[in-house]
């Protein structure tokens, strides 16, 4: 177990102070004492999981800098699980079982979140995931409600990413570009394999032709190969799916120059550090996110980036803004609940409606193909295409959230970007 030690939260604006009222405002009925504990169960040092603790901790801070819920502190008991579905197993029964947690937030990898899955029943101790995406996470509890109901999905589930990934396809694409064609280059892990389902049936309807699907294995170091391959077919663009892999594809897209923009899911790309993760070379790449830097996704959004960036020296990654967000719903359902009871706490959370930084939260019903996932459209979730551009992430799409326009690097050839 890592517990770490952080410092005093920021001054609360006005607005923060308004969304914490409600939180802090006692609920009848509430008999327990003492801290509520949530654990946090993460690859800290990750590029792309290193945000969860801090992201949870922050929002921690500024509940408790407002009194708490329900007049108890909020206690995050941390936990490096290495990326590793093992300790990540045996951090969960600790987390149970002796540090006695209200509930827990894990992991942004999706087969560790399928391992803890199971043991969320087991234990009945409810698990929030800020960023793991694979569909069977929430197909198993429609399988098996009763005892897996303890586990929400607190990011997108692949399908819908890939959905959304086609929306801005067709839009900057398709459209805006007038591409025609590409290829599919995913990681081969749980997560892609309904990612990359949808892609090929989604990506034709969004007027792109797939040439090709290459599914690369994670231990993959040197890519030169696979983008030889890829340049030979000639694609108007690379449609991505890579999380655990990101470093390396983009150094290399960047030293072969490969004249194919990046377009997709590079989620270690939707953490700030990345641009001097890869020497600049992320300059160009477009990827899917749920917030980012300089996008009022909500009001909520900027406070929290900038109380992030204050705090920790850069902007969060994707599954900080997750995090953020799910430390506050978990406490308003307790304080909904009036009990950290898991089976009272999974009904409120049942029910959340809860505006956070990636948009409104509402879970899917249980009578659904994918109970305690995320809703998503219009009215909840809509998602962002964020392009790096000289060391910023630039978000492009949706239209009404856009503060940039489309470019690449030299070496790109691309229809109208030329």
């Amino acid at each position: 177990m890592k517990t770490q030690d952080w410092c005093a939260a920021p001054k609360l604006s006005a607005l923060a102070a308004g969304a914490f009222l409600a939180l802090t405002t006692a609920a009848p009925g509430h008999a327990e004492s003492g801290p509520i504990k949530i654990g946090v169960i993460a690859e800290a040092q990750a590029v792309a999981g290193s945000s969860i603790p801090q992201a949870a901790q922050l929002a921690a801070d500024e509940i408790n800098a407002a009194g708490g819920i329900n007049g108890q502190k909020i206690e995050i008991v941390s936990y490096d699980n290495h990326s590793s579905a093992a300790e990540s197993v045996r951090a969960f029964q600790r987390a149970a079982n002796e540090d006695h947690v209200n509930a827990v937030i894990a992991s942004y990898i999706s087969e560790v979140v399928l391992a803890l899955e199971p043991w969320t029943g087991r234990l009945k101790t409810v698990m929030v995931t800020p960023g793991a995406a694979s569909d069977v996470i929430t197909q198993n509890i429609a399988k098996d409600y009763d005892h897996l109901k303890y586990t929400f999905h607190g990011y997108l589930t692949s399908t819908s990413i890939a959905d959304l990934v086609c929306a801005a396809a067709k839009d900057l694409l398709a459209t805006q570009l007038h591409l025609k064609s590409t290829v599919v280059m995913s990681e081969d892990a749980a997560w892609t394999t309904p990612l990359d389902a949808e892609y090929l049936k989604c990506l034709p309807e969004a007027g792109l032709k797939v040439l090709d699907h290459i599914r690369l294995s994670p231990d993959t170091t040197d890519f030169t190969p696979i983008f030889n391959k890829i340049e030979g077919q000639k694609p108007d663009v690379i449609l991505t799916g890579i999380s655990h892999v990101g470093v390396q594809p983009t150094v290399q897209w960047k030293q072969q120059e490969v004249p194919v923009p990046m377009f997709g899911i590079s989620s270690q790309a939707t953490n700030s550090s990345f641009w001097n993760d890869t020497n600049g070379a992320v300059e160009g790449v477009l990827y899917q996110a749920v917030s980012g830097p300089d996008v009022a996704v909500t009001p909520k959004t900027l406070p929290f980036v900038t109380a992030f960036k204050a705090k920790f020296g850069n902007f969060p990654s994707y599954a900080g803004y997750t995090a953020y967000d799910e430390v506050y719903y978990i406490a308003d359902a307790i304080k909904r609940a009036g009990s950290t009871d898991p089976d009272k706490l999974v009904t409120a959370l049942e029910a959340t409606d809860w505006v956070g930084t990636i948009g409104r939260i509402q879970f899917k019903g249980k009578d659904t193909a994918n109970p305690h996932a995320l809703k998503v459209g219009p009215e909840t979730i809509t998602g962002l295409m964020l392009q790096w551009q000289n060391g910023k992430q630039v978000n492009l799409w949706p239209e009404k959230l856009a503060n940039g326009k489309m470019k690449f690097p030299s070496f790109i050839k691309v229809g109208m970007a030329q």
